[in-house]
């Protein structure tokens, strides 16, 4: 039976439905804070399975209105927290999702396409898509980690493609070269400007062979990403940007990214540190792993401390971030690459300023220009 489309007949109607508030949908998911005491809880449930066939001991942290297809921490940001025992690892697996893996306890080391990363805590390193994986646990300790993954975003568009078995279907790519030979694979008039205004047409055949960008595997260690990030402390209460470093994969260009849908940033708050409230249509996942604060979203004030996990900014929400006596360090997870590359990234650095469109208007600046270096 053939399905038939619903037509909806909006003629004259706002382009904001009954459910917008003040442009933004009332129906946004609110923060939510996986504490410490449930990670570890959650860690030992998945330590005391039997061993799985695949040897996957995980489980995904979604919110609780996530919906079966898509379970996200947000709408488009997946969680896994993984475990193995020592001397364990999982089966090879691949996706056309990418990922950002961060080590919570323990260390081992993965295998990703034909690339070893040996981690311990607190590194990060990424999967790119679709090239075989595993992890091993070659280590006398328990390992967990933390990944996040586009997945739900692929699952709702019912695009996630997962190869369970990727030794059996190994990648044959068309030798550049001779590609690049075969005459049948080059339009006769390639691609050419239609109006002056900048208008182009492109042929099939370019179409489906765009420009190919090498999508590395990259690691950043936990000690060498310290030594950088202590000296932003320095920089003082008068500093009004934030005190991070993007752990940046320079094939994501100017979308600023750790793999092409989110980025990683490492950040370092020092007591008593306050940030100014901001917005971003991008959503935020906060992994406090030393210290403790308080954060303030939509009005509401969230506390948190070493080893929470917290979606701290739902997309659109007006929020800022607070320490307390200690230092915090944290990961976050933003998809802002995303946003930048489908231009949706309106982002409002201060309240007192205009949003930008992050990606197609000139962006913000902070005052660190005008401070005496760390």
């Amino acid at each position: 039976m053939h399905a038939s489309a619903v037509i909806i007949d909006r003629t004259g109607q706002p382009l904001a439905a009954s459910n917008y508030e003040n442009g933004r949908p009332s129906d946004t998911w609110p923060p939510i804070t996986i504490t410490a005491a449930q990670i570890q809880g959650l860690i030992e449930q998945l330590t005391d399975h039997p061993r799985p066939s695949n040897g996957r001991r995980e489980a995904v942290l979604a919110h609780p209105q996530a919906v079966a297809l898509g379970q996200g921490l947000t709408p488009g940001i997946q969680v896994i927290l993984s475990v193995l025992k020592p001397g364990e690892e999982t089966a090879p697996v691949r996706q056309n999702s990418t990922q950002i893996n961060f080590c919570i306890h323990g260390g081992g080391h993965a295998l990703i396409g034909d690339k070893r990363i040996d981690f311990g805590k607190y590194d990060v390193w990424n999967v790119p898509s679709f090239v075989p994986y595993r992890h091993v646990n070659d280590t006398r300790e328990l390992q967990a980690r933390l990944t996040y993954t586009n997945a739900p975003l692929l699952e709702m568009l019912r695009v996630h493609l997962v190869d369970e078995t990727p030794d059996r279907h190994p990648a044959e790519p068309v030798p550049k070269a001779a590609a690049n030979e075969d005459p049948r694979r080059k339009s006769p008039f390639g691609s050419f400007q239609l109006t002056a205004d900048g208008a182009w047409l492109m042929p099939y055949e370019i179409l489906i062979n765009p420009v190919a960008v090498d999508s590395p595997t990259l690691c950043w260690p936990w000690t060498q990403v310290k030594s950088n990030l202590d000296n932003l402390a320095a920089l003082g209460k008068d500093y009004v940007g934030r005190r991070l470093y993007l752990l940046y994969n320079p094939m994501t260009g100017r979308s600023n990214g750790t793999t092409p849908s989110f980025f990683a940033t490492m950040t370092i708050r020092p007591p008593r540190i306050i940030d100014r409230p901001h917005r971003h249509a991008s959503s935020a996942v906060n992994y406090y792993f030393h210290g403790s604060g308080y954060s303030v979203v939509d009005g509401e004030r969230y506390e948190w401390r070493a080893g929470d996990l917290m979606l701290s900014a739902p997309g659109w929400a007006v929020h800022n971030h607070a320490s307390y006596d200690d230092a915090v360090y944290e990961l976050t997870i933003q998809d802002q690459p995303m946003h930048i590359m489908t231009e949706s990234l309106l982002w409002q650095e201060s309240l007192k300023e205009p949003a930008a469109l992050l990606g197609a208007n000139a962006g913000f600046s902070t005052n660190r220009s005008g401070l005496s270096p760390p």
